[in-house]
């Protein structure tokens, strides 16, 4: 069927507004909160309040964080096959949000990457228990990096409770979010397929946050080292099954990616057009005007790079929404999703850095916040899945490879 590459018309009034937010609410206190490191920006309660209101209301779909459940039924009949859900609206409205700022959207109340795992695999119960929390995701260890399936943290069955025994380093939102979604694993000598996932309440005895990390970006959103020492938390608490299946493997647990991902390629979308947006309007203020209409290599260089650089984040939005339209129509998107944190998170850096490049003097200092957005893209192309295992990803997808076989 015909693919319409215009916005549905549904979500426009959803985009704009939170362009308008981005624009008259993040844009004046970015700068603020990049040099107010692990400050907590008091403006987003208000901005946090009104998304409950339109969320509990239903006019905003889309305002929080979505799922990816999953049936055999595919996309629901009284769409007619094709659905335009919740999914596909979170990315467009956080690729507007991160066009006012990155580290600020990550600071949101109850729209933490946790909250997307809750809702990608919590089962009913669940779901309803947890709903209107704020949940970090705590995965990254020491010693682990980007290879999820070496996960150390332990998961030990005592009665009814877990008890988990780990550090999670790099977790967005940590010290600030009230739950922390975690991975542990259940059995280290049956690898991947032990590993779950578990909601612990913050306050939660065994758990502190040990430090809060300063970084190169985002500087709004905070960081933290988390311990977990005899942590004891209810078995409810594993999200999905308990169970270990050798058969699926790790796909259990990467499920939640295939919903995070599209999330961090639209929060590089975001930056990378609001770094594209304001170079264009220096260049034209410069004298270089670029024209859409003429062969780049008829133009000046600056504006033949900006022409090269709109065409890569193209292909970056299309991808992203891609992954997020087959997510809302219940098909496996685990390689879209993939190609689209890739591709957004590489081109996000390229472009925000060459942005900084081409305006020379004005993009290098603080005079506007093309350096600050240079240096918030850089995470983007790491958190989440590196670049690199991005790419392993794909190309298993691709030829149909086990993690086994193409390392």
């Amino acid at each position: 069927m015909p693919i319409s590459l215009e916005d549905p018309k549904k979500f426009r009034p959803l985009v704009s507004q939170a362009h308008q937010v981005a624009m008259n609410m993040l844009r004046p206190i970015s700068r603020k909160y990049d040099k107010a490191e692990h400050a907590y920006p008091k403006e987003l309660d208000m901005l946090a309040a009104m998304i409950d209101g339109l969320s509990e209301s239903g006019a905003s779909e889309g305002a929080g964080a979505a799922g990816v459940r999953r049936d055999e039924g595919g996309a629901t009949k009284d769409e007619g096959g094709v659905k335009n859900g919740a999914n596909l609206a979170s990315v467009m409205s956080i690729a507007e949000m991160c066009w006012g700022d990155v580290g600020l959207l990550l600071s949101m109340p109850r729209q933490g990457l946790g909250n997307s795992a809750i809702a990608s695999v919590a089962n009913d119960e669940q779901a309803e228990r947890f709903a209107g929390v704020w949940a970090g995701m705590a995965i990254t260890e020491p010693g682990t990096g980007s290879d999820s399936a070496n996960i150390t943290t332990t998961a030990v069955l005592d009665g009814d409770e877990y008890v988990l025994n780990g550090e999670k380093i790099y977790v967005t939102a940590g010290d600030r979010a009230d739950h922390i979604v975690v991975w542990a694993t259940l059995d280290r000598s049956l690898g991947r397929a032990a590993i779950k996932s578990f909601v612990v309440p913050k306050g939660t005895p065994g758990m502190r946050v040990d430090r809060l990390e300063h970084k190169l970006g985002i500087k709004a959103s905070d960081t933290a080292t988390i311990i977990f020492e005899d942590c004891r938390v209810p078995k409810e608490n594993l999200l999905g099954s308990p169970e270990i299946d050798t058969k699926q493997g790790f796909a259990g647990a990467m499920a939640t990616f295939d919903n995070t991902r599209p999330l961090v390629a639209a929060m590089a979308v975001g930056c990378a057009r609001a770094a594209l947006d304001l170079t264009r309007s220096l260049l034209a203020e410069a004298g270089v005007t670029v024209d859409h209409d003429r062969p780049a290599h008829l133009q000046h260089a600056a504006a033949a790079r900006l022409l090269q650089m709109e065409a890569d984040w193209e292909a970056s939005y299309l991808l992203m929404l891609q992954a997020a339209w087959m997510a809302d129509n219940r098909k496996p998107n685990s390689l879209e999703a993939s190609m689209a944190k890739a591709k957004a998170g590489r081109v996000g850096s390229d472009i925000t850095l060459s942005c900084v490049e081409l305006c020379g003097s004005i993009g290098y200092s603080e005079a506007e916040l093309l350096e600050k957005w240079a240096r918030d893209s850089k995470i983007l192309d790491i958190f989440e899945g590196t670049q690199q295992i991005q790419q392993l990803i794909v190309a298993r997808r691709v030829l149909g490879l086990s993690s086994a076989e193409l390392k």
